[in-house]
């Protein structure tokens, strides 16, 4: 009954929210985001530890964290607003910096990763992404509820996003797609499994994904760090990164680790344009689970 219930709550967000305005809609999931950061008291603490990490000393981190939850709230309300009709108007209000840096690892027909931060809305990134050559195969996460699983491939395929989840063969998948020359997005800031390669991210020990930059080794795919922003008002800006170096030298492990590092000092600079647009609310260093904050 449950996983019923959870699967209807999201077809009644996605049916209010998707008749109303996108004002409306936005100021909605800004409030409702602020407002349940009082009540989620564990994640809102764990959304002051990693503000006060990427805050680096300055500001708040207490007011950036309520920033982070009410942004988090706008991009939930976002993807229950999007439809396939509203394609244009989402498309006319997005822009991306060093676009060129996109064109040009399409057209190289390498394979494309494109390695993004919980950042801003990465399902409005997948969308412009597509209208640029770049569809994207992402991967979702695997939930206990697969009517919620089924609902939310279907509506990102509405929004030219491909999905394939996080079970066995994912990997096999992604190297299919990237040797096909095609473009995969990767969120790469957080381990889920615990299993990843050690980095030093904002100062401290923890560990990250390999995905982006073992695909990369594998495939010849090249790897794009890519920053994801709300505006201010409607709309959104892309920030495409240089490619990333990975190193030639060494053993696979080696590069591996050393790439990955490199993507954590790009994804650092991502995070600390708008560090209040990183909505990773869950633990993501070995100490978030061993100290208070």
């Amino acid at each position: 009954m449950s996983g019923t219930l959870g699967y209807l709550a999201y077809r009644i967000f996605s049916g209010v929210f998707g008749v109303l305005p996108e004002p409306v809609v936005r100021r909605l999931g800004w409030g409702l985001g602020y407002l349940v950061s009082f009540v989620a008291r564990e994640r809102f603490r764990m959304a002051v530890r990693h503000q006060r990490r990427a805050l680096g000393g300055s500001g708040d981190p207490r007011r950036s964290a309520r920033r982070a939850f009410a942004l988090y709230g706008r991009y939930w309300a976002e993807t229950f607003w999007l439809r396939p009709r509203r394609r244009r108007e989402i498309l006319a209000r997005t822009d991306i910096v060093n676009i060129g840096y996109l064109h040009d690892a399409v057209a190289s027909e390498r394979g494309l990763i494109l390695a993004l931060p919980h950042m801003g809305n990465w399902e409005v990134a997948g969308l412009r992404g597509a209208a640029e050559g770049a569809r994207v195969l992402a991967v979702a996460e695997q939930l206990p509820n697969e009517r919620i699983v089924d609902w939310f491939t279907k509506q990102r395929a509405m929004m030219d996003i491909d999905i394939v989840i996080a079970r066995r063969g994912v990997t096999q998948a992604l190297r299919e797609r990237l040797t096909a020359g095609g473009t995969v997005a990767l969120l790469s800031d957080r381990d889920l499994k615990g299993r990843g390669i050690p980095v030093v991210l904002f100062g401290e020990a923890t560990t990250m994904p390999a995905g982006p930059i073992a695909l990369a080794l594998q495939t010849g795919a090249t790897v794009l760090p890519v920053g994801t922003y709300f505006r201010r008002g409607a709309g959104h800006t892309f920030v495409v990164s240089p490619p990333l170096e990975i190193p030639e030298a060494g053993t696979d492990g080696e590069r591996v680790r050393l790439g990955t590092q490199r993507l954590a000092g790009v994804l650092e600079e991502i995070i600390r344009a708008a560090p209040e647009q990183w909505h990773l609310v869950q633990p993501n260093w070995p100490s978030d689970r061993e100290e208070p904050a």
